[in-house]
Parts: C-alpha cells; structure tokens; sequence
C-alpha cells in the first residue's frame, strides 16, 4: 500500500476516532486488553482487524465508551476501506 493512502487512513480510521474520544492512548487500550501496543496501531491502520475473545471485545467497548454494535461498524469501515484503495 502506498504510504499517502496509508498515511490517510490513519488519519480517518474509526478505530482512532473511538480511542481519542474516550482520551485514552493507544499504549493504555494495550495495557487494559493485555496485547501488544502493535496490534491496537494495526486495527487503527486497518492492517488487521480485532480478534479478540468476548471478555476482550466487552472490556474494549467499555473503554472505548461504545456499544458492540458501533464497534463492529468501525472495525468494519477502516477495514472495507483500507481493502477498497488496495484493489
């Protein structure tokens, strides 16, 4: 992928629009799921989409402020998209 659409992408992704509107860093959702700061930077890119286990998914949502349903809507989006300018 080419490093604007990239960039782009980054700047756009759902994913990140739920984390800073809770306030939290990237390193703190870390923390909270017990993954590495990588795979929360990668889901925010749209190199990878959250497999987490249910326990996991809950706690994201609680800290993210959101239902599973604006979740799954965000995960959906950057990674559609992220597919989209790819093809």
């Amino acid at each position: 992928m080419d490093k604007r659409v990239k960039n782009l992408l980054y700047m756009r992704s759902p994913m990140m629009e739920l984390r800073k509107k809770s306030g939290l860093k990237a390193e703190q959702v870390a923390v909270e799921l017990d993954i590495a700061m990588s795979t929360v930077r990668n889901w925010e890119q749209g190199k990878t989409i959250p497999k987490l286990r249910i326990d996991q998914f809950v706690k994201l949502c609680q800290l993210y402020d959101c239902t599973l349903e604006e979740l799954y809507k965000a995960v959906k989006s950057i990674y559609s998209e992220a597919n989209t300018l790819v093809a």
